[in-house]
């Protein structure tokens, strides 16, 4: 169970201290780290810190330096989309298009609805001459936008995708077609800090409210301009739980253990779902971590505990 009021304080505190750092080992999504090591080393990078390195060589069109700062986050958050799609971006702008190619479909692999990530693949593909794979892309964006009928949170980029690749497409089937200009960050939705810091905060609200879809939006929002900080990893989990998509949550909740292996609000809505698949043995599991944690105690244990006792979601 979310305790609403614990988010609103979270969200309140998160425009000043989301993208500055303060809360880079965890303290939103239910709950920080903070306590004893659980076993599980962290990564060799701050994921975080290296995404803000890599968007700030993007924009400075230093496509070397972003390539390394986002290889560095794809080897510490290694299920976390937005770096293998800034990867692929800085391949692109180095003219290394097999190599953004590979990187786009591991971030499309990681989050198939991205509109963004098919985006670029296509227009990657094109300049890889397979037209054929390209129009595949270009008819599934299509589906989608006539799906949404202007009604979807991405109306507006998949209305963007399908222009551009039509475009791309219409033009690498010209006789003459001109060569492909080289990747432009004017194109990216990079965000920033402060933006960031915005939509996690709207994004709680949206989870207060129980509005879903919007609040998954939000994250994405958030994520984009903050990199895959363990509590907007937390969050989309806990979303997505709550739609029904257990497995897509389960592999959220993993990528903010493996950023910060003692984060709480992870730990805590793990062993939440661990609870709804009838693993008490390892939803147990998840509460010793949690205990070792919070030496002087703390409400995750608590209700974890309530929700193994009760076999399922307290009253």
């Amino acid at each position: 169970m979310v305790r609403f009021s614990k988010l609103a304080l979270i969200g309140a505190a998160a425009l000043s201290c989301l993208a500055g750092g303060a809360l880079a080992a965890g303290g939103g999504g239910g709950g920080g780290g903070g306590g004893a090591d659980m076993g599980s080393a962290g990564p060799q990078y701050d994921p975080v810190a290296e995404y803000q390195k890599g968007v700030a060589a993007l924009q400075a069109s230093k496509w070397k330096e972003a390539e390394r700062a986002f290889q560095h986050v794809t080897q510490a958050a290694p299920k976390a989309p937005e770096g293998w799609f800034f990867l692929g971006f800085s391949r692109a702008g180095q003219g290394d298009f097999k190599g953004a190619r590979k990187a786009y479909e591991k971030a499309a692999k990681l989050k198939p609805e991205d509109v963004d990530t098919r985006r670029e693949l296509a227009l990657t593909l094109v300049k890889l001459g397979e037209t054929d794979k390209a129009t595949a892309e270009l008819a599934a964006l299509k589906a989608r936008e006539a799906s949404c009928a202007g009604a979807c949170p991405e109306s507006a980029a998949l209305k963007t995708a399908v222009t551009k690749v039509e475009a791309a497409i219409t033009a690498a089937a010209a006789p003459a077609a001109a060569a492909p200009a080289p990747a432009a960050t004017s194109s990216l939705l990079f965000g920033d800090p402060a933006s960031g810091d915005r939509a996690y905060v709207s994004a709680v609200s949206l989870i207060n409210e129980r509005r879903w879809p919007e609040a998954l939006a939000a994250l994405d929002a958030a994520s984009r301009a903050v990199g895959p900080h363990p509590d907007i990893l937390t969050y989309r989990g806990y979303v997505l739980r709550r739609m029904g998509q257990l497995d897509a949550a389960e592999s959220w909740y993993r990528a903010a253990l493996a950023i910060a292996p003692d984060h709480r609000g992870a730990t805590e809505y793990y062993g939440e779902l661990k609870v709804l698949r009838g693993d008490l043995d390892g939803a147990k599991v998840m509460l010793a971590r949690l205990a070792r944690s919070c030496v002087y105690g703390c409400p995750e244990v608590e209700e974890l505990r309530r929700w193994i006792d009760a076999g399922g979601q307290p009253l």
